[in-house]
C-alpha cells in the first residue's frame, strides 16, 4: 500500500490501517494473554447485515453526499438525494428476516472452521440491531416489523447461538451514528450537503455533542452489561475520536472492562492504547508484521448483501488464509446475509469447503506464529513450538504438484517431513540453503489440483 493511500481515512469505504509503529503494547497482562487467544484464533466470520441489505447497496455510504460519487452507482432510481436519504432511513419499516436462524448461522460456522465472529450491531446509519434503550430506530421498535418475532432483539440470539458453539464474540460499533439528532442534527447540515462527520462544529455546539458522546457510551454499556461474554468491542468510523470530535473513548472502555476485564478494543485507524489489534480492509500487507492484526476481506465484492454477487473461488479464499498466517495476522472473512435472514448458497458451499480443508490441514493453521522466510513465490510457513510447516501453494490446473522432487528454501535443521493429509516421513536432503523433498507417487485418478500440499517439518 502506498505512503499516499495510507494518508487517506477512508477510500470508496474502505478503511487504510495503521502502521505498525503507532501500536502501544498493552501493560495491562489480562489483555496481554487475551493479545496471544486473538493470535490464535486465525479465522474470523464477519457479517455486515441490516435495513440496508433490502436494497442490495453497499451499507450506510450512500447517506452521505461526499461519498455519493462512488457509493450511489447502484441507485439509479432515484435522483433526489434528500429524497433517497428519506427512503434509506425508512427501510426499518420494511426490514422483516422472518428466515433469520441464529442457530443454522452457528453451525455453518462451526463446520466452516471459524474461531470468532464479528457482527455488525450498528453501523453508520444508526440502526440498532439490539434491543437498545437510547433510540427507537432499532430492531425492535415497534415500527420494525420484526420486532414481535422470537429473535427480533438479533444480538441477543446471534450472539447466544455462536457462544453455544464456543466461537468468540466480537461487536462491531460504528462511533458515527447517522440517524441520530446528536450527530447530524435536523436544521443544521452544512448546507444540504452531509459528509461522514457531524453537521456541526462541537466548538460551537458543545452541550449538544456532550449529549452525542452520551448517548454512544450508554450504547456502549448496553451491549457490555446485557449480552453476554464479549471479547473483542471492534470500533469502525475511525473519523471519531479525532482532532474535534473525541468521544472520551478511555472513560467507556474503563466502564467496559469493570465488567469484562479481558475485554480487548479494535478502534480502528486511530492507533494509541485503544487499538489493540490493527484492521486492514480489502488488503494484506506486503510483509509481516510483529504486532496482532486481522484483514477482514470479503468472500464476494461487498461487505453487505448484493443481487448476484460474484463469490471468491474456495482456492483463493484458502490462499488468502495462508497469506495472512504466514504474515502474523487473522482473516476476518466477510460474509453477507440476504434481507430475509438466510445465508446465500455460494456462500454457505464455499464456508462448508474452506472448513473441510480446515478438517486436513488445520494444524498447520490454528495456534500458529510467523516463521521465516514467512510467504515468497507460493510458498509459505508457520511455526508451533518447535515444529514449522511449510505451505506450497497450486493454481488451478498447475500441474507442479506432480513433481517428484520439489525444493523449498528452509534452513534451520530439519530431522522429519510428513505430509499433512498425505503421506509421512518423506525422503528429503538438506543444505545450508535449502531442503529437496521427495514427493509422493501422485495417484492417477486424482483430477483436481490440490489446494496446497502442507508439510510438517520437524
Amino acid at each position: 500500500m502506498t505512503t499516499e493511500s495510507k494518508d487517506k481515512e477512508v477510500n470508496n469505504g474502505v478503511h487504510n490501517y495503521s502502521a505498525e509503529e503507532k501500536w502501544i503494547k498493552p501493560e495491562d497482562p489480562v489483555l496481554l494473554e487475551r493479545l496471544e487467544w486473538f493470535k490464535d484464533q486465525k479465522l474470523a466470520l464477519m457479517m455486515h447485515w441490516g435495513p440496508y441489505s433490502q436494497l442490495g447497496v453497499v451499507e450506510s455510504w450512500a447517506l452521505s453526499d461526499k461519498d455519493g460519487d462512488w457509493s450511489r452507482t447502484d441507485i439509479d432510481w432515484e435522483e433526489d438525494g434528500e429524497e433517497f436519504k428519506r427512503q434509506y432511513f425508512n427501510l426499518n419499516k420494511t426490514f422483516n428476516p422472518v428466515r433469520f436462524q441464529p442457530e443454522v448461522w452457528a453451525d455453518l460456522a462451526a463446520e466452516g472452521g471459524f474461531k470468532y465472529f464479528i457482527f455488525t450491531t450498528k453501523h453508520h446509519d444508526g440502526f440498532s440491531m439490539w434491543d437498545t434503550k437510547e433510540t427507537d430506530y432499532r430492531i425492535t421498535s415497534s415500527e420494525c416489523p420484526f420486532h414481535s418475532h422470537k429473535y427480533s432483539d438479533i444480538c441477543k440470539h446471534v450472539f447466544d447461538a455462536f457462544r453455544e458453539k464456543g466461537l468468540g464474540i466480537a461487536a462491531y460499533f460504528s462511533k458515527a451514528d447517522w440517524n441520530t439528532p446528536y450527530y447530524w442534527a435536523p436544521g443544521m447540515a452544512r448546507g444540504r450537503e452531509t459528509w461522514r462527520g457531524p453537521s456541526y462544529d462541537p466548538d460551537e455546539y458543545p452541550w449538544l455533542w456532550e449529549k452525542f458522546v452520551t448517548f454512544t457510551h450508554n450504547q456502549i454499556m448496553e451491549l457490555m452489561s446485557n449480552y453476554g461474554h464479549i471479547d473483542v468491542l471492534w470500533l469502525d468510523a475511525g473519523w471519531v475520536g479525532k482532532g474535534k470530535q473525541d468521544i472520551r473513548l478511555g472513560e467507556v472502555v474503563e466502564r467496559a472492562r469493570e465488567i469484562q476485564p479481558w475485554l480487548l478494543t479494535a478502534d480502528r485507524t486511530i492507533g494509541g492504547e485503544f487499538e489493540n489489534y490493527i484492521t486492514p480492509e480489502q488488503t494484506i500487507p506486503e510483509g509481516p508484521m510483529s504486532v496482532p492484526w486481522e484483514s477482514c476481506i470479503t468472500m464476494g465484492t461487498s461487505f453487505s448483501f448484493k443481487y448476484e454477487d460474484k463469490y471468491k473461488p474456495t482456492r483463493e479464499i484458502v490462499h488468502t488464509l495462508i497469506e495472512i498466517i504466514s504474515k502474523g495476522g487473522n482473516l476476518a472473512l466477510n460474509v453477507a446475509p440476504q434481507p430475509d435472514g438466510r445465508l446465500p448458497e455460494g456462500a454457505i458451499k464455499r464456508m462448508k469447503e474452506l472448513g473441510a480443508w480446515l478438517k486436513v490441514y488445520g494444524e498447520a493453521v490454528y495456534g500458529t506464529r510467523i516463521c521465516a522466510p514467512y510467504f515468497k513465490e507460493g510458498l509459505a510457513y508457520t511455526r508451533k513450538g518447535e515444529t514449522a510447516y511449510c505451505f506450497r501453494l497450486y493454481q488451478s490446473e498447475d500441474d507442479r504438484y506432480k513433481e517428484e522432487n520439489i525444493y523449498i528454501p528452509y534452513t534451520e535443521k530439519v530431522h522429519r517431513i510428513d505430509m499433512l493429509g498425505g503421506e509421512e516421513n518423506l525422503e528429503f536432503s538438506q543444505t545450508e540453503e535449502g531442503i529437496s523433498i521427495r514427493m509422493p507417487k501422485v495417484v492417477e485418478t486424482e483430477e483436481n489440483t490440490p489446494i496446497a500440499h502442507v508439510f510438517r517439518l520437524t
